[in-house]
């Protein structure tokens, strides 16, 4: 990774954070694109090296603009990005844990990642902000979503503390659905609903 290119960036955004928009399309560039754990996650699923860039250019925007800025500005880089823009700024939101409206548009960022069907996407849609601020509702849809695209639910944040009496319900009639159609079920499906640990 450029750490060099990384600290020029991260120093202008810090002096004025409009400036990520002109820095964010060329992370890929400047620090690879490789899976953070290819042994293990070669799609990337939990993250690759221009994700954790990105959120990091993202958390600078957090820190340095008022909140009411900050959420224009994330807006605009989630709206007009590309895909991995867009993980960038689902991995960043993980900065944010106060105050509004940064939270609310966090929320509203997540939800309208997790209505697409790219599943680096949707998982870096569930990750440490969602754990902490989505809703229960949007959560659990988010975590269904994750079985029914085949992302790992190790790659969603606090499943095993938010997992509930209400997700399971959802786990088993999905799991009806699914052996009803002569479908095998997901090792992660089976651990909602068998109330076991999620597999690594």
């Amino acid at each position: 990774m450029s750490n060099d290119w990384l600290d020029q960036v991260t120093a202008d955004i810090t002096d004025d954070p409009q400036r990520i928009e002109r820095h964010f399309p060329a992370v890929g560039r400047k620090v690879g694109r490789a899976p953070l754990h290819p042994d293990i996650d070669p799609q990337a699923l939990r993250g690759s090296v221009d994700d954790v860039a990105r959120a990091g250019l993202v958390a600078t925007v957090v820190q340095a603009a008022g909140p009411e800025k900050a959420a224009r500005i994330l807006t605009d880089l989630y709206r007009h990005g590309d895909d991995a823009e867009r993980r960038g700024v689902m991995r960043g939101l993980a900065a944010i844990d106060g105050p509004d409206p940064l939270v609310a548009t966090g929320i509203d960022l997540v939800n309208d990642a997790l209505r697409t069907n790219d599943p680096r996407l949707v998982a870096a849609a569930m990750g440490e902000f969602a754990g902490r601020h989505l809703p229960a509702v949007e959560w659990r849809g988010g975590v269904l979503k994750c079985i029914f695209m085949e992302i790992p639910l190790a790659a969603v944040a606090a499943v095993e503390e938010r997992r509930d009496a209400d997700l399971k319900v959802q786990a088993e009639n999905l799991a009806t659905e699914r052996r009803a159609a002569g479908r095998t079920l997901s090792p992660d499906l089976t651990a909602l609903i068998d109330d076991q640990p999620i597999p690594a």
